[in-house]
């Protein structure tokens, strides 16, 4: 190790007025100054040099000019800190790298998994092709992953961990286990190009998860069943009822209406109509871009309560609605976790079937399906509106009787 020589000291004044050029300070500090870009004043900022085995290193002490320069006497200081390194046969820039990976390695034990997962989503959301990739990361990882990894340390994950959040769905769910399993993945590689994580990502698949797991094309895929049965409707409607909070007044209006998930937590007070109970929905909320007019039933209605302005179920946040979510996690602490929202417009559609003598377009145009020509002309006249409300109510009337909906009777309904 070879220092370089006292040089004859610098001043205050004269680091403000040096010219472009390189000016030794003593005991490895220099000052560097460059030419001005764009007629602004010359760059000036400190160095500290030393040569070890041969070849010049070098270490950036901050600028010398601006609103944030290091003076003259800060700069001394912090070259003779790095003198004192270099002369114990140390290195400056090495030991700022240790520093540099021990204070990160002291956030990755602050970071948890969930803060890190929500940060990589809003990194990469806007490079996804629409807002659903990001809820539906949000949803996977809210319903499967955090209550068992959340709150850890994203330093702290191991294989076991991952382990043991995938296996209880991995027969089960493959393909949704399987995306989970890359969501984690790319998470804990996110933590790691960060600083937050070191070593082999617990969540890989080749070479770790592979063999304590089967493939997922070797696990036989169940049968699932999303759709509560029509029978056991009404019976679920007494335990819904009895549960408190927006998440089950929205489910409930959804089983009502049989709308879909994102046309229920959207709407809005201006899309309803207390005087004539109608919500019609804007084409641009459709699923087939075109108005639906829903009439609604006196249950309905009330659930809505009062009118007031903005979402009929907000969020947290007023001016946001309520997340899928909300509806997905309240299902499960009812331990429904073999149906879903969407399920409902199914036992609907069972249950017109079955058990009314309405037309199939009546049932169909109540689901804003497409149907044909004719029977739209008639949907323009209000005939089949008029249809759907009555096929409403029966509907509200099944829904609120457990013993009609556990009966092996069936009772045609007139249209």
């Amino acid at each position: 190790m070879q220092m370089p020589r006292m040089a004859k000291g610098l001043t205050a004044a004269f680091v403000t007025k040096a010219k472009p050029g390189r000016y030794g300070d003593g005991a490895g500090l220099y000052l560097l100054v460059r030419e001005p870009k764009a007629g602004g004043p010359p760059m000036r900022w400190w160095v500290f040099r030393w040569v070890r085995n041969g070849k010049m290193r070098e270490a950036g002490l901050g600028s010398a000019w601006g609103r944030t320069a290091v003076g003259l006497a800060d700069a001394r200081i912090k070259a003779r800190k790095l003198y004192d390194i270099v002369r114990d046969g140390g290195d400056p820039l090495a030991e700022k790298a240790a520093a540099k990976a021990s204070a990160l390695a002291a956030a990755g034990k602050a970071v948890t998994f969930r803060q890190e997962a929500e940060r990589y989503i809003a990194a990469q959301e806007a490079g996804w092709r629409n807002a659903k990739h990001a809820a539906q990361w949000s949803a996977t990882l809210e319903t499967y992953a955090y209550e068992e990894i959340g709150n850890l340390p994203v330093s702290a994950i191991e294989t076991g961990h991952v382990i043991k959040v995938l296996e209880p769905i991995w027969s089960t769910k493959p393909e949704t286990a399987s995306r989970l399993r890359g969501r984690i993945e790319a998470v804990l590689d996110a933590a790691k190009a960060r600083g937050y994580r070191e070593g082999e990502n617990p969540a890989r698949w080749k070479g770790n998860l592979a063999h304590l797991l089967p493939a997922r094309t070797k696990v036989k895929k169940p049968e699932h069943h999303a759709a509560l049965p029509y029978a056991e409707v009404g019976a679920f409607m007494v335990k819904l009822r009895k549960q408190e909070g927006t998440a089950a007044r929205a489910l409930e209006f959804a089983i009502l209406t049989a709308g879909r998930t994102g046309e229920v937590l959207g709407a809005t007070w201006a899309e309803i109509n207390l005087r004539d109970k109608v919500w019609i929905v804007p084409g641009g909320r459709m699923k087939g871009g075109r108005e639906h007019r829903v009439p609604l039933c006196a249950r309905a209605i009330e659930v809505l309560g009062k009118a007031h302005d903005g979402f009929l179920f907000p969020g947290a946040n007023s001016d946001q609605p309520l997340s899928n979510m909300a509806l997905l996690m309240l299902l499960r602490r009812m331990e429904q976790r073999d149906i879903t929202v969407h399920g409902f417009r199914s036992a609907f559609r069972d249950w017109a079937a079955e058990r009314t003598n309405f037309p199939s377009e009546v049932a169909e145009m109540a689901l804003a399906h497409a149907v044909g020509d004719k029977v739209e002309a008639a949907y323009r006249r209000g005939d089949l509106f008029e249809k759907r409300r009555r096929l409403s109510s029966e509907w509200a009337r099944f829904c609120a009787t457990p013993q009609q909906a556990a009966s092996n009777n069936v009772t045609r309904l007139r249209a």
